[in-house]
């Protein structure tokens, strides 16, 4: 095999403009996703770029499963049940309305695209993606309540957009529909997907709980997302609901399954990974953009900015109207969505992504007759131009929308952190005074143990009293001023160690790591 000094330059030069956005995205203040769908489209457009055109599989079966799991796994399932209305309203009340909508529009406005191709275009675009969304509210500080409507949206509406995918890709190829038969597919499809990934769940966690090997539980995690999508798919069910539905069982029992070691190996493995998924295919919609648009070579520029710009604003449009609606609705039902203010910031965070490419990028080639599938360049363009649109001009704009709504941190989450660090610390004092008396504890370790953890409880208690001077947080950020520069002394004193040959550089890496988890525990 021998690389051409021409393809060398172009995938060297397209690795290192990828790596500059990913560095250069924080200190822009701008998510990574939107950066490199915008890069992506201008690298596409440089003259001698090589066309990249994605094999449906390498995006469907490939990216997906571990995205959907790992994003199920670190939901929080008690803030799942918590906005079960509002999340259900939005994830399948809005996905069908969505894919109405935008088919009715599609239909009548867009030239040559018939019902069929429509709906399949409707329910591509109905699912939304949060990552972008998310990682602005979080910067911001949005009510946590708000996120998690707008993540558990996501991890549901994947599923139900995907089984309103698939009764209109049958529909079309078939050339027949039945609204008895779509119904029928669609609670088969549901109900299916879930089994599948309960049951899933439940054999890899009896597997997880018999093993003592961290690189082999990791391992697993990682491909149990496969493990679920892969046989509800052969199953004619929904696999992204499989994916999800494994993915929020396995997070919920994960404390009973792993060690610290694992705990802590694995969230930074998963970490890695969903980044560099998300980086690949928020660039590869970019790049292929030039291609989708090539193929529509016999419709012209000006028509394909305004179909663009039509359907876009129908899914905005729609969403608006689909949130204000159930905002009308009884308190009970709405929930937490329950202010206007909340009402705008998630109807603006609607933004698509990995599910609504890899679901149009999957349509066949074919229908059954052996025609080609009607409209399905189109329908590829649209689907990105939505993409495009959400992601960059409501990702720009979302900082400004919630500075304009007064959105701000509720502070729920350090109230719950400080009582859960109160908690434990009481816990471990009880368990202290039940050790007491054993022979191998120390008077002086057991009252030096009594101090650290009282001085922890009233710390934390003194964040939950607003009455409080700011005196116990003030000497616990001293101490760990003072705790930071010892460490940092011992890293200088083990890497001279390490330069003059005395210590090996497996001895280095085993105390390194133990004083980045100290240093890791610091809050400066």
């Amino acid at each position: 095999m021998h690389l051409e000094v021409h393809d060398g330059l172009v995938e060297l030069g397209l690795i290192l403009a990828i790596a500059t956005m990913l560095v250069i995205a924080p200190a822009l203040r701008v998510p990574y996703p939107i950066l490199l769908v915008v890069g992506g489209l201008v690298l596409g457009l440089v003259p001698g770029m090589p066309e990249f055109e994605l094999p449906p599989e390498l995006v469907f079966f490939g990216v997906l499963p571990p995205l959907l799991y790992g994003a199920a796994f670190f939901t929080s399932l008690r803030d799942l049940r918590a906005s079960a209305r509002p999340i259900t309203a939005l994830a399948v009340g809005l996905v069908v309305a969505t894919t109405v909508g935008v088919a009715v529009v599609a239909h009548a406005f867009v030239d040559g695209l018939s019902w069929g191709s429509a709906f399949v275009l409707g329910a591509i675009v109905s699912p939304t993606d949060p990552l972008a969304a998310t990682s602005i509210a979080r910067r911001l500080g949005v009510p946590r309540k708000l996120v998690t409507i707008v993540e558990g949206e996501s991890l549901v509406n994947d599923g139900t957009g995907l089984v309103a995918y698939r009764v209109a890709v049958v529909a079309v190829i078939s050339g027949s529909f039945s609204a008895w038969e779509a119904g029928g597919l669609f609670v088969l499809s549901v109900v299916g997907g879930v089994g599948v990934g309960l049951g899933v769940g439940w054999l890899v966690r009896q597997l997880r709980r018999r093993l003592d090997n961290p690189p082999a539980e990791i391992t697993i995690s990682l491909l149990t997302g496969y493990l679920a999508f892969i046989p509800a798919e052969l199953l004619g069910v929904s696999a992204v609901l499989a994916a999800v539905t494994a993915g929020i069982y396995l997070g919920w029992f994960t404390p009973e399954l792993t060690t610290a070691q694992v705990r802590l190996q694995s969230v930074a493995v998963w970490e890695i990974v969903q980044y560099l998924l998300n980086a690949l295919l928020f660039v590869l919609v970019g790049l292929q953009l030039p291609v989708v648009v090539d193929a529509l070579g016999d419709i012209s520029a000006g028509a394909l900015i305004g179909y663009s710009a039509l359907i876009s604003l129908t899914v905005v449009a729609v969403r608006f109207a689909w949130v204000f609606a159930v905002l009308q609705a009884p308190k009970w039902f709405a929930g937490r969505m329950s202010s206007w203010r909340g009402g705008v910031f998630l109807s603006w965070a609607g933004m698509r992504g990995a599910v609504s490419l890899a679901a149009a990028l999957a349509l066949p080639l074919t229908t059954d007759a052996g025609e080609p599938f009607p409209g399905r360049d189109l329908v590829l363009f649209l689907t990105f131009a939505v993409i495009l649109f959400t992601l960059v001009a409501m990702g720009l704009t979302l900082p400004l929308l919630i500075r304009w709504l007064g959105l701000e941190d509720d502070g729920v989450e350090e109230r719950e952190d400080a009582e859960a660090r109160i908690r434990g610390a009481e816990a471990a004092l009880a368990r202290l005074e039940e050790l007491v008396g054993e022979e191998w504890v120390r008077e002086d370790t057991a009252e030096r143990m009594r101090g650290a953890y009282r001085f922890r409880t009233n710390r934390f208690e003194a964040r939950l009293d607003d009455g409080d001077d700011g005196s116990i947080e003030s000497r616990s950020l001293d101490y760990q001023r003072l705790r930071r520069e010892l460490l940092d002394a011992e890293r200088d004193a083990l890497l001279g160690l390490r330069r003059a040959g005395v210590i090996s550089n497996d001895v280095w890496l085993r105390v390194e790591r133990d004083l980045d988890l100290e240093d890791e525990r610091l809050d400066i």
